[in-house]
Order: structure tokens, then C-alpha cells, then sequence
């Protein structure tokens, strides 16, 4: 069964930091690019990063530029957003996503607070 799982949100204070991990299964995870994805309160998802499948090239969307940075490790077929000097503009439900021979795969979500 084709699979993502992330994990890793929560409360963070302005400045703060965390790390979100995408867990796959399922298939061959170090073929595919990995893409991180946000969506926050009544606005439409957007792309946050996106990390090819053997890691050499990386995208970030200009408002997460110099703040988080996309790594993956194909050994542990996890993807991983280190995400610091967190705004609350960036509380949002984050998913990673897939796509596999034409299908998107997306996990359930995780959700990333910042607040004080």
C-alpha cells in the first residue's frame, strides 16, 4: 500500500523551530521527487519546498527562502522540513506529496502552529 505519513507539527512561539518528517511506504521512495505542501486557514494549498529524488536539486517557494530547508534521506524513506524563524503566517496543516506514474499521493497532514 502506497504510503505517506507525516509527523512533527505542533505549538511553536514566533522564532521558534521544528522539523517535519514524511514517512513512505509502499514503493520505490528514492525514484521519486518529494513535495511539501501547506494550507493554511481559509486559503487554498501552496507549495512550500520540493526535493528531487536523489536530493541534489531543491525548491522553495520565495516566502520560506533562507528559512527552511528540504533535506531526504533514501536510506530511512523519510523527507524532511527543518523549518526556523517561524512566523505565524505560517501556521498551516503541512502535507508531502508524491507523484506516482501520474497519481498524487498525499499524507494526512500535520499541524503547525505559531503563536505566542
Amino acid at each position: 500500500q502506497v504510503q505517506l505519513v507525516e509527523s512533527g507539527g505542533g505549538l511553536v512561539q514566533p522564532g521558534g523551530s521544528l522539523r517535519l518528517s514524511c514517512a513512505a511506504s509502499g514503493f520505490t521512495f528514492s525514484a521519486y521527487p518529494i513535495t511539501w505542501y501547506r494550507q493554511a486557514p481559509g486559503k487554498e494549498r501552496e507549495l512550500v519546498a520540493s526535493i528531487s529524488s536523489a536530493g541534489g536539486t531543491t525548491n522553495y517557494a520565495d516566502s520560506v527562502k533562507g528559512r527552511f530547508t528540504i533535506s531526504r534521506d533514501n536510506a530511512k524513506n523519510t523527507v524532511y522540513l527543518q523549518m526556523n524563524s517561524l512566523k505565524p503566517e505560517d501556521t498551516a496543516v503541512y502535507y508531502c506529496q508524491a507523484v506516482i506514474k501520474i497519481v498524487e499521493v498525499w499524507g494526512q497532514g500535520t499541524l503547525v502552529t505559531v503563536s505566542s
